[in-house]
């Protein structure tokens, strides 16, 4: 194979860091109007997590694979900036670690298809409890955002891998709301260096 001149290089570089950027800006800008569904999406979602937080529960973060990854972060981050969270992963979920789930918590789960198996099979567990269900997913008709309370829009136009299959522009979209969210909750609970 050729190598790359240090220009390509560094084109490629731009490329994906470009990609990533304007996908994160344009969700950005899906929440300039407030009446559009996609912003209400996001109140419903930050006034639940604001809710469970409240009322002494706690964000219960769960993904699979590379979303999961991401999930775990976020739990690291919300924990970090006040808003005591965990990660679940489904499969150890499945297998008897849902007991730390309660009624007052709020589960956070991504998935960029929505139709994760491991993620589906314990959803009715959330459910039997009554814990609202806020999908961070790409595809707001899945099984998942059926099955949530609140949907957060977390689809991408293409991954920058170039064979668009390797989760890239999709995972540096949820985290970045994963943050927002952290963030904004951090505000409201008046969460402060001290």
């Amino acid at each position: 194979r050729d190598k790359m001149k240090d220009a390509d290089l560094l084109s490629e570089i731009r490329h994906t860091l470009t990609l990533e950027g304007e996908t994160i800006l344009n969700t950005a800008r899906t929440l300039e109007d407030p009446t559009d569904s996609r912003a209400s999406a996001w109140v419903k979602a930050t006034k639940l997590l604001e809710s469970a937080l409240d009322s002494g529960g706690k964000i219960v973060t769960t993904g699979v694979g590379k979303s999961g990854k991401i999930a775990n972060k976020v739990a690291a981050t919300l924990s970090s900036t006040g808003s005591q969270a965990i990660y679940l992963h489904p499969t150890e979920g499945l297998h008897g670690d849902l007991g730390f789930v309660r009624p007052n918590d709020v589960v956070l789960a991504f998935s960029y298809t929505g139709n994760t198996e491991e993620l589906l099979r314990i959803l009715p567990a959330f459910k039997s409890l009554k814990t609202p269900i806020i999908s961070v997913t790409g595809n707001s008709r899945s099984h998942l955002a059926e099955a949530s309370d609140a949907v957060i829009d977390a689809s991408v136009a293409q991954e920058a891998c170039p064979h668009n299959l390797a989760p890239t522009t999709s995972t540096t979209l949820s985290l970045a709301i994963g943050d927002a969210l952290a963030v904004t909750l951090m505000k409201l609970r008046n969460f402060d260096a001290e």
